[in-house]
């Protein structure tokens, strides 16, 4: 091949590599171009989304929703403590001697004078005989020395014997009084020791413990039984100070003990403020004919200081304290819309869970319960069985956009 042709093959190459580079450089430009009106279109379509959003919408069960009424509440202070028997009678032994027999078992209902248990009383059977005797001999030693005084006063007066010798008269019958003062006085302790071989009950009650067993040689001063009057027991509370004014004899006392309600009643009220705990004690007397409280049960409960009827209530839930101060406020259903209630709050009754509304709500206002998420005034809800067929339902509790 000759030089020239080799010559006019290269340029026809370069003039091809020149017009393919052009045509790149034509489409990169026409992409670009392409691009930035498509990008200038979405920041359009984004920018008018802006500008027309829609409220949140939260979901709310029927649950989270309450309406404000009208109802009986009550106003108290809350005790705490444990039930005691009202009384513990600790039954002890008299006297020294060996048990011939013991009749009842921890658990047993007693009534006052039942026989308990029984000692051997030979001892103080025959010592209380002893003292008959002696008791009768005295009395005839008394009636002679009488029938002396008397024959010696005729006589005396009849200038038949000395004064000395009716002296001697009367000083018998005093003595012989005097030995049948003693002889009657022993008589009655042995009587009495005779008295306590039987160990009765002495009061009506439930038998809490037994100490002693039938043959044991029990002395003078062993517990053998424990009495526990359980037919009323006894609430003894400690109450702040600034709330001591609040009590008083013969109030109500509602309270729960064993997952159950029972009343009771302000017995005493102690006159002075411990200084240590800065609180008084109050004494509430609990009925329990049946036995249904145990003595050691916990319970607790609120004295009530006054009854307020025909109020309006709404539930202790549904209030809230605002960031800015603590002011109560409640979350107000307006048909769908959610809005801040500012609220003004009396009487707390926290057995019932509710509240006194002074001002802020109307009667048959609703009312937002709970912690149900994030809200805020202007807030869209949808109550759940209440939406419209099709609604897209959101999540419970998180509002949506």
């Amino acid at each position: 091949m000759s030089t020239q042709t080799l010559i006019r093959r290269f340029v026809a190459a370069c003039l091809l590599l020149g017009a393919a580079a052009c045509d790149s450089n034509s489409g990169s430009a026409s992409a670009a171009t392409a691009a930035g009106s498509a990008g200038a279109k979405t920041q359009g379509d984004s920018s008018a989304a802006r500008g027309g959003r829609q409220a949140p919408t939260i979901t709310l069960a029927p649950g989270d929703i309450a309406t404000v009424a009208k109802e009986t509440i009550e106003e108290g202070t809350p005790i705490t403590g444990d039930l005691k028997p009202i009384e513990t009678v600790d039954v002890r032994a008299r006297l020294e001697g060996d048990l011939l027999g013991v009749y009842v078992r921890e658990g047993q209902r007693v009534l006052a004078g039942q026989l308990l248990a029984r000692f051997d009383a030979g001892e103080q059977q025959s010592a209380e005989q002893s003292a008959v005797a002696d008791r009768a001999s005295a009395r005839t030693d008394l009636a002679t020395a009488q029938w002396n005084l008397e024959q010696s006063a005729q006589l005396f007066k009849a200038g038949a014997i000395a004064e000395r010798d009716y002296k001697v008269a009367q000083q018998a019958v005093d003595a012989a009084q005097a030995r049948l003062a003693a002889t009657e006085a022993r008589l009655r302790t042995t009587s009495l020791a005779s008295r306590d071989t039987r160990v009765l009950a002495p009061t009506s009650g439930t038998i809490g413990t037994r100490g002693v067993e039938q043959g044991e040689r029990v002395a003078r001063g062993t517990s053998m039984f424990t009495i526990v009057r359980n037919e009323i027991l006894e609430l003894a509370a400690a109450v702040p100070a600034r709330q001591a004014n609040a009590v008083r004899v013969g109030q109500s006392v509602h309270f729960v003990a064993d997952a159950r309600t029972f009343e009771g009643r302000v017995a005493r009220v102690s006159p002075t403020i411990d200084p240590t705990s800065r609180s008084i004690t109050v004494y509430v007397d609990v009925p329990n004919a049946n036995g249904q409280l145990k003595g050691g049960t916990f319970a607790t409960g609120r004295v009530v200081s006054r009854t307020l009827g025909n109020v309006l209530t709404v539930p202790t839930a549904a209030i809230r304290q605002s960031q800015d101060g603590g002011h109560p406020f409640a979350y107000r259903l307006t048909e769908r819309t959610v809005d801040v209630a500012p609220l003004q709050v009396g009487v707390v009754d926290e057995r019932l869970g509710k509240a006194e509304v002074v001002s802020g709500l109307s009667l048959g206002d609703r009312v937002i319960v709970g912690n149900v998420g994030t809200l805020g005034r202007g807030m869209q809800a949808i109550i759940l069985g209440t939406q419209e067929p099709g609604q897209q339902r959101p999540r419970r509790g998180s509002p949506s956009r």
